[in-house]
Order: C-alpha cells, then sequence, then structure tokens
C-alpha cells in the first residue's frame, strides 16, 4: 500500500487517528497496517493502525498471531478466533496492491495484482483487542481470503476478498450482526477489473519497503498463462 495517506483519508472518506502514519510498499506479518472502521456511535469512519496478525481477545498469548493473518471465507463464521469478528468487528484494509509468490523448484517469483489499473481498493478484514500481561491493549487484523479468479489462480490458489466501493457501508455497520448477509459479500473479485506483472524479488525481504518494490520486471522465466 504505497498511496499518501491524504489520498486514502480522502478516497475512503476517514478520519485518521494516526497523525504519523506513513504507507509502505513491502508489509509484512506482525507489522502495522492501515484499518478502517465506523465509529458505533457517530456517522463517520475511523482510521488506525493495527497490528497484521489477529489476536483473540481470549487468547493466552500473542505467539500464534502470525498464523491469523488471514481467515479463509469457508470457515471465518465458524472459527473460534474469527466468528464473533465477523459478526461484531469487521472493517477494511486499504491497499492499492497485494504480493503473491509463484513458486518454480526453489524459486519464489513475487507478482504485484493490482485493480483498475493501481486505483485503491479495500480488503475485508476484521479485528479484535487483547490485554497483554502489562495491561496493555493491542489491537490486530485478518483479512478475509477466498477462491482464486482466473487473474490470481495462475500464482496462487487463495486471494484476499476485495470489496466492492458499494459494499463499504454494510460490511462497516455495527449494527449489521446477520453472519450470512455480510458473508454474501465475501466472494472473488471480478477478473476483469484485475492484473498482475512480475516485481523484483526484493520484495522477498521485508527489510527492502520503497517504490522500486512494486515496479514491474522481466523475470528469468515467466509463464505465458499469466499474460
Amino acid at each position: 500500500m504505497s498511496r499518501r495517506k491524504q489520498i486514502v483519508e480522502e478516497h475512503f472518506d476517514t478520519i485518521s487517528e494516526e497523525p504519523d502514519w506513513t504507507p509502505r510498499y513491502n508489509i509484512a506479518p506482525t507489522q502495522p497496517v492501515p484499518v478502517i472502521r465506523q465509529n458505533p456511535k457517530e456517522p463517520r469512519r475511523e482510521l488506525s493502525l493495527m497490528r497484521w496478525g489477529l489476536i483473540p481477545s481470549w487468547s493466552k498469548d500473542m505467539s500464534g498471531a502470525a498464523m491469523m493473518i488471514n481467515a479463509r471465507s469457508e470457515t471465518v463464521a465458524a472459527k473460534p478466533a474469527f466468528r464473533e469478528a465477523l459478526k461484531l468487528r469487521r472493517c477494511l484494509i486499504p491497499a492499492d496492491g497485494f504480493y503473491e509468490w509463484q513458486r518454480s523448484g526453489k524459486a519464489k517469483q513475487p507478482y504485484c495484482f493490482e485493480v483498475n489499473d493501481g486505483e485503491l481498493f479495500a480488503f475485508a478484514g476484521l479485528w479484535d483487542r487483547w490485554k497483554d500481561a502489562r495491561g496493555q491493549w493491542i489491537k490486530s487484523c485478518s483479512i478475509v481470503t477466498t477462491t482464486p479468479n482466473a487473474v490470481t489462480s495462475s500464482v496462487h490458489d487463495r486471494m484476499p476478498v476485495i470489496l466492492c466501493a458499494d459494499s463499504y457501508d454494510l460490511w462497516l455497520d455495527p449494527g449489521m450482526t446477520n453472519v450470512e448477509a455480510v458473508s454474501e459479500m465475501l466472494k472473488p473479485c471480478d477478473a476483469r477489473t484485475m492484473r498482475c506483472y512480475p516485481v523484483s524479488t526484493r520484495v522477498n525481504h521485508v527489510v527492502n519497503d520503497d517504490a522500486e518494490c512494486s515496479i514491474p520486471v522481466e523475470p528469468a522465466q515467466v509463464q505465458g498463462a499469466l499474460f
């Protein structure tokens, strides 16, 4: 997610609670990500940073958070870690691209996926709060995933749920507790609106976090089916 903070706020009509927030090019699990929620008492959306990797409120510790970066749409309503969040704590996670990796032997070639030539979009997210041993609250989140569409299936067997802009209000609505209704939104994005291209293997290392991470490159071998 590399767009400037002001552009993100204007696009999603949100107020930022993070004055020093800077969008990123290469975010890894357990790092902070921007999250948009609906204020339950006032008609406004609020943006804050949360740890990527959900820690359920009932967890004894945060050791399993790195395994909770994603929630499968097929089981999210039944899994103890996610079912309450799906009902009561949904959020948007803004982005203008995401990476997936294609394995070829020992090599991992990263690809960047975009929507409508790089415009901003939002993943379907879930969040929770957890209190550590010092009594400090930690807010964390997961991205809901689904089956791949024709663009993502050539690289990976899953893809994040990308919500239509028309679905934002319903997904964020704190009063919407009908799990079946919100689950209807957890579908693959229309492949006709998406594209992918190979990027540098620099993105394989989290220390690299700059514009070069998302620049198209020519990999040593690219399957024709991707283009």
